[in-house]
């Protein structure tokens, strides 16, 4: 069977639309129903724990912890929150879980920035084995870590000090500051140390003029994580503080099994704790996204 070179033409372009169309469908279709209503549920399981501590804290006690649970038809009160305030000392409280972790993030960095630069610029098997026991001090358990440092802090008579807290909390974080810098100090080219050391800058002045300025994100990125692990670090805070240095998750934690009053009032505390980093999570997100896949193409 033959076919003119009319026909042979009007069928290729008849070809070429039904394959175009059938590859454009997929692409062209909208997400399964499926996929939105899984998304929809995760969502609320998630969320779900957040919302009931929220009504409970709005509620009044009698109506917090009745059985069974009202749900609506009170009114709502911030009864828990100026009781918080007013007879506890959570402010506080706050206050030093604020100074602890800013120092500790400051005091990371610092340490982390060079660190992780000499390590991505100077490789060899000294280079790896540091990374490596940076990697299992980080595995460690945490008591395996903590209660050495309980000892050290009473023979240096810094027990109870936001210092003590603070400087354990860069002990515990510094292997992942210096990790992930290290990654991003991978993706700046070497050739930039070249240009700039024939241009007669040191190391040290060729970091702070030329490599920090480009590792903005990745030093923006590496602080908010810092910052939010020793915002709501439990364990090490619990050990290193008594009274004078408690923090907020410690201080919560007192509350729970007391009178009800009490357990709103660590409802409170904590709706109060996760209000910034839910904020800074947000305000933040692109800088973190952004951050850990440019550090992540290179280990």
């Amino acid at each position: 069977m033959t076919f003119t070179a009319d026909e042979l033409s009007t069928r290729a372009i008849t070809t070429r639309d039904i394959s175009g169309k059938r590859r454009r469908s997929p692409r062209s279709g909208r997400p399964p129903v499926v996929t939105g209503i899984l998304l929809g549920l995760l969502c609320v399981v998630v969320l779900s724990p957040f919302v009931w501590m929220a009504l409970t804290v709005t509620k009044p006690t009698d109506v917090a912890f009745s059985n069974p649970p009202v749900l609506w038809g009170y009114e709502p009160t911030l009864k828990a929150f100026v009781d918080l305030w007013e007879t506890t000392y959570f402010s506080d409280y706050l206050i030093n879980t604020i100074v602890v972790a800013v120092i500790s993030t400051i005091v990371a960095l610092v340490i982390g920035i060079p660190a992780a630069y000499a390590l991505s610029r100077f490789p060899s098997y000294v280079s790896a084995l540091l990374l490596v026991l940076a990697l299992i001090f980080r595995a460690l358990p945490r008591f395996a870590v903590v209660l050495p440092m309980y000892d050290v802090s009473r023979a240096l008579g810094i027990y109870d000090t936001t210092f003590a807290l603070a400087i354990a909390l860069v002990a515990i974080n510094q292997p992942f500051t210096i990790w992930l810098l290290r990654n991003f100090f991978a993706e700046i080219p070497r050739e930039l140390d070249e240009a700039a050391m024939i241009d007669g800058c040191t190391r040290i002045s060729m970091l702070r003029r030329i490599m920090i300025p480009l590792m903005g994100p990745g030093i923006l990125t590496a602080g908010i994580f810092v910052f939010l692990f020793a915002f709501q670090e439990y364990l090490t805070a619990l050990v290193l503080t008594d009274t004078s240095s408690k923090t907020v998750p410690v201080f919560i934690a007192t509350q729970l099994g007391q009178t009800l009053p009490m357990l709103q009032q660590a409802g409170a505390a904590s709706m109060l704790l996760t209000i910034p980093v839910v904020v800074i999570a947000f305000i933040a997100q692109k800088y973190l996204v952004a951050g850990l896949s440019d550090g992540a193409v290179k280990g």
